[in-house]
């Protein structure tokens, strides 16, 4: 079993992603959805929790191996950024989504110096918008991103582009394709419930159920 093919089935497992083409969710964007993606709920379940951590530090340990620091989206990338840094003994800082409207007026939380080499942790790529925002606040702050790490992403195409554009790596430990390949397989989903959620990968925004 491949560690793509891993996480994915212990996300199923907990039920941090579930399918339901038959009566789709509503996402806060508006958009209908056959998925719903709540990778906070594996904090709850202690063994996938290591080993999803595991995962995150290996792939940063492998592909970002000049990171000297780790930095958490808020909210739900900063557990994971806080565990996975622990266990590689580097700096740890988070994002705000927005500056502090009280004291320092922080943004990003924690002690960094200009020049450190961050690799940002992120739980959930969807059009990858808000996530290459928080880059943008890094370089602002005089940080260089090496690069994002994820658990899951979408694999959207606006998001492949927005982070080619933005000059960003991105790795995520899982993924749509391999997610859906896994439902197949399990029998979770049928072959024509396949069809719906493909192409509902290919236009998200416009998808009529």
């Amino acid at each position: 079993m491949t560690n793509e093919k891993a996480v994915a089935e212990k996300l199923l497992q907990i039920n941090a992603i579930r399918l339901n083409p038959q009566q789709p969710f509503t996402w806060a964007s508006g958009w209908k959805s056959p998925i719903y993606c709540d990778n906070r709920k594996t904090l709850s379940f202690p063994y996938t929790r290591d080993f999803i951590k595991s995962e995150l530090c290996n792939i940063i340990f492998e592909q970002f191996p000049d990171a000297n620091m780790i930095a958490g989206v808020a909210t739900a990338g900063i557990a994971w950024g806080a565990m996975a840094s622990d266990q590689l003994k580097l700096p740890f800082i988070y994002v705000r989504p927005k500056p502090k409207d009280h004291g320092l007026g922080n943004q990003v939380e924690g002690y960094f110096e200009t020049g450190q080499k961050v690799v940002v942790v992120e739980d959930l790529i969807s059009t990858g918008k808000s996530s290459l925002q928080v880059c943008e606040v890094l370089k602002k702050e005089g940080l260089q991103v090496e690069g994002m790490v994820s658990i899951f992403t979408y694999g959207f195409p606006v998001a492949a582009d927005a982070f080619a554009k933005a000059g960003v790596t991105l790795k995520s430990l899982t993924n749509y394709e391999t997610l859906i390949a896994l439902a197949i397989e399990k029998g979770i989903v049928s072959t024509q419930e396949e069809n719906t959620l493909l192409n509902w990968r290919k236009d998200p925004a416009g998808w009529n159920p």
